[in-house]
């Protein structure tokens, strides 16, 4: 399950227009991000942006944590 979301996470930075500068903001992502990807995503299959496509269409459903590190990606 570690490996899936390493590759979500690589999956959606790479198809995303947001810059991912530091092993932090890599963190927040796994940290505040997976249970939403598992709860709002689970059969979306990673890559060209599918990821990042979902969690926009659930924006108002995503966890606070969540809405911030990708807040704080976008910034950075």
């Amino acid at each position: 399950m570690k490996k899936l979301f390493i590759a979500a996470t690589a999956a959606f930075a790479a198809t995303s227009t947001i810059a991912i500068g530091n092993e932090g903001e890599i963190e927040a992502l796994r940290k505040y991000c997976k249970p939403d990807i598992e709860r709002l995503c689970p059969k979306v299959e990673f890559g060209e942006g599918r990821i990042k496509e979902c969690l926009h269409q659930h924006r108002k459903e995503i966890s606070v944590g969540c809405a911030e590190a990708l807040k704080k990606l976008r910034e950075g």
